[in-house]
This record gives C-alpha cells, sequence and structure tokens, in this order.
C-alpha cells in the first residue's frame, strides 16, 4: 500500500483521493448516528423485557452521548500524537467490538456500559470529518464539502429508525447493537487503504489526562442529579452534594484549561466572538438533534401507539429531506451569512416542534410526517452554516481544536438535551405507568422554547 502520503493518493486515484477520503470518515460518522439513533424504536421493548421506566432507559441515550461528549475532545491530542488513519481505524475497530458484546448484554447494566463504551469511541470519531474537510478542502469549497459529507451522514439517522423498526418487530431488539459495527469494519478497511499520513506532526505534549477527568467527572456527576430528580424519593441532601460536587469540579476544570499549555478544551478560541456565538448555536442544536430524534419514537409509539415499524417509516421521509437539504445548504453557507442561515433553519425547527406540542390523538401518520421533515430541513440549514461559520476564522493549527470543540458544544447540548426531554417526560402525567399525550407535549414546548432562545446569541455572528 505504500506510505500513503498525499503525493501517492493523488497519483494513484488523481483528484477525487479528497472525496474517497470523505468517504472513509463519513462511515465513522454514520456509524456514531446510526448507533445513536437506531436505539431509540428500540426503547419501548427494552423497558419491557428488563422492567424498567422510562427514568432508566433515556441512559441507553444519555449514556452514550455523555461518553461522546467527554471523549470527543481528545481527538485534537491523539490527531497531533497518531495522526488520523491510526485513530480512526483504532476507534472503529474497538466500536465494532464493543457493539457486538452490547447485543449479547443480560442485564440493563450491561447494556447501558456497552452503550457509554460505544459512546467513548464515537466521541473520537465525530470530529474527524469536520477536520478532515477543512484541512484537505480550499476555503472557497468547504461549505460544498460538508454538504456533501452531511448528506451521507444523513443517511445513517434516516435509515436507523427504518432498519431498527424491522428488526425490532421482526428479530429482536438485540439485533439494533449489531446494526453498526458492518460499518465500522467497512471503515477499518477504508481508513488504512484511502486516509493520507500526517505531513508533520508537532513536538510531543503531554495529554491533558486532569482535564479530561474533571470534565468526566462534571458531565457524569451533573446528569446523574438530572436523572435522580425524576424519583421523589431521592434525598434532597444527595442532590444538593451532587450539584455542589459538580460545579466544584467545573471550576477546578476552567482553572485547569486557563494555566495549562496544552489544554484539552481550548479556552482561548471562545475570545474570539464568531466561534463563540456558533458555540451557543451548536448547544442549542444538540439538543434540537438528539432530543428530537429521541422524542419523536418515544412520542409516537407511547403516545400514540404506533409500532416500532411505523415509528421508523415516519422519521425515513424527513431524513431524505435532510440529505437533500444538505448539499443546498452547504452551497449557500460558502456564499452567504452565516448566522442567517443557521436563525432560519432554527426557525423551521421551532415551528415544527410547536406542531407536535399542539398534536392530539387523532392525528394522521401523514401530519406527523410532515411536521418531522419541517424539523429536519431546518436542522439541514444549521449545520453546514454552524461548521463554516465557526472555523472559517480560526488558523490552520487551530483546526484541530476548533473542529473538536464545535462537536464538543453540539453533543454537550444534546447530552444534557435528551436528560431534560427525559426529566421533563417523567415529571408529566402518566397513566398506569406509561406517560401521556400532556407529557410529550411539555417536552416539545421545551424544545421549542430552547432553540427560539439560542437563536438571539446566534444572530450576533459575524460571518
Amino acid at each position: 500500500m505504500g506510505d500513503n502520503t498525499v503525493e501517492e493518493l493523488k497519483a494513484r486515484y488523481g483528484e477525487r483521493w479528497r472525496w474517497l477520503a470523505v468517504f472513509t470518515v463519513m462511515l465513522g460518522t454514520m456509524a456514531t448516528v446510526l448507533s445513536a439513533t437506531v436505539v431509540n424504536v428500540a426503547l419501548h421493548d427494552i423497558m419491557l423485557e428488563f422492567g424498567i421506566r422510562q427514568g432508566q432507559v433515556h441512559w441507553l441515550a444519555t449514556g452514550f452521548i455523555a461518553a461522546m461528549t467527554t471523549t470527543m475532545l481528545t481527538s485534537s491530542w491523539l490527531l497531533d500524537h497518531f495522526g488520523l488513519r491510526k485513530t480512526l481505524a483504532t476507534a472503529m475497530a474497538l466500536f465494532s467490538l464493543i457493539s457486538l458484546a452490547g447485543g449479547f448484554a443480560s442485564s440493563p447494566e450491561q447494556l447501558i456500559a456497552a452503550r457509554i463504551g460505544q459512546g467513548a469511541m464515537a466521541g473520537l470519531m465525530q470530529p474527524m470529518g469536520m477536520y478532515l474537510v477543512f484541512r484537505i478542502f480550499p476555503q472557497e469549497r468547504r461549505g460544498q464539502a460538508m454538504g456533501i459529507y452531511g448528506m451521507g451522514v444523513i443517511l445513517a439517522p434516516a435509515l436507523g429508525p427504518v432498519l431498527g423498526g424491522f428488526l425490532v418487530d421482526q428479530l429482536d431488539w438485540r439485533y439494533v447493537m449489531f446494526a453498526p459495527a458492518p460499518v465500522t469494519l467497512l471503515g477499518v478497511f477504508m481508513a488504512w487503504r484511502f486516509l493520507p499520513l500526517p505531513v508533520s506532526r508537532p513536538a510531543p505534549y503531554r495529554f491533558d489526562l486532569p482535564g479530561l477527568l474533571l470534565l468526566g467527572s462534571t458531565i457524569a456527576v451533573s446528569l446523574d442529579a438530572l436523572n435522580r430528580l425524576q424519583s421523589a424519593a431521592e434525598s434532597r441532601y444527595w442532590l444538593m452534594l451532587e450539584g455542589l460536587v459538580a460545579v466544584t469540579t467545573l471550576s477546578l476544570f476552567v482553572w485547569r484549561e486557563r494555566r495549562t499549555s496544552h489544554p484539552l478544551l481550548n479556552l482561548r478560541l471562545l475570545r474570539q466572538p464568531v466561534f463563540l456565538y456558533a458555540n451557543l448555536g451548536a448547544l442549542a442544536l444538540g439538543l434540537a438533534l438528539f432530543g428530537s430524534t429521541y422524542l419523536v419514537p418515544l412520542f409516537v409509539q407511547t403516545a400514540l401507539n404506533f409500532s416500532a415499524t411505523e415509528a421508523g417509516l415516519l422519521m425515513l421521509p424527513a431524513g431524505i429531506a435532510l440529505g437533500m437539504t444538505f448539499p443546498l445548504a452547504g452551497r449557500l453557507a460558502d456564499k452567504h451569512s452565516a448566522r442567517a442561515l443557521v436563525v432560519f433553519g432554527m426557525a423551521l425547527f421551532a415551528t415544527s416542534a410547536v406542531l407536535f406540542a399542539l398534536s392530539d390523538l387523532d392525528l394522521a401518520f401523514g401530519w406527523l410526517a410532515l411536521w418531522t421533515i419541517l424539523g429536519r430541513v431546518g436542522l439541514g440549514f444549521m449545520l453546514p452554516a454552524l461548521s463554516t461559520g465557526a472555523l472559517n476564522p480560526l488558523e490552520a493549527h487551530e483546526l484541530g481544536a476548533g473542529s473538536s470543540t464545535i462537536n464538543f458544544t453540539r453533543q454537550l447540548g444534546g447530552a444534557y438535551g435528551v436528560n431534560i426531554v427525559a426529566l421533563t417526560i417523567e415529571f408529566g402525567d402518566h397513566a398506569g405507568g406509561i406517560p401521556t399525550i400532556g407529557a410529550f407535549h411539555s417536552a416539545w414546548w421545551l424544545v421549542a422554547v430552547f432553540v427560539a432562545v439560542a437563536a438571539v446569541p446566534v444572530w450576533r455572528m459575524r460571518a
């Protein structure tokens, strides 16, 4: 295979090597998005098999996203020390093994542990696509490349719920854990064949392990406190203690990151207003993307009595519409204001959430599909514009830290978004231990308000 230098890849494949490399990292991102979404249509069956409530089963989504959020910031150090090819291939291989182990889980604790392991590997893979695009494409083509990259990635959430629904209804929920493994196994081969070796590497520097431990502790403790709020029997003093611990570890993390020479999270980048406002928008995007992806299947299965297959089919046209929106949104991001595109996408998504909040039990399948499409089109306008708006002002040596940071803030919004959505549902009305449609309405209103408020800082972007 030779040395896989950029020159050698160009000689072997011509100018199309860029798109072969993009497709390779796309497989890793597709697998992470597939694993994040495919399990949602299986939550109802998992609750029934293990006899657990929504307050525990949501950790299958929250644990995944929390682990992915924590490890995401390690990608910059790994890229500097091992390069893109080794880092991505190793993460994909481990992801495959963990997915297979999760399919054979015999208890909810084992299944949650497997989901956390999947999330940890997904955190290493997620920033790679954005990093690669911004390294190998000129600035005037980055929006287009992100649009094409995003279109491929969106195939996963479009097909994931459909695939998950079919597997749950025709086979067993365990097959949703097996589903991403073939994608990542193919990705290992593709990474070794098509990804270039780094041209140069910086001098070795120490990994910020204290920062990672402090950040992981903050996220884990705070999410556990939110989870405990769902139980009225929990001690108020224990919750206060966890809150105090989370505030303390967060303060120590910020203190550490501002003083170390090679921080896990480069807070200096947030001094750039465009980058700061883009990250605030990414928080809203994370809540919208992961909160709605968690909410839609659970809503239609629990409140509207849809089957898993019907819930998956409901998401299919929305995923296709999102995939079609990405190339258009990417081209527009190269030519127009990022903030205008993001705010427009937020308006569409907030409208979709409001329509869901006003729905009733007699609503036809077609209307639900239409409202889901509206929300996904809004997301399609948000993601490429946020990426280009955030990273274009950065220097080349800042792209690794910048891409991991913007991905981190999006996942952080998703982690807390899913948890807050689950908390809202749990506090809502229940009948026979099952949330009523009113509980889901409250969650939809929460999502709509959060996205609408986040449009304020995004409008202050000047890129």
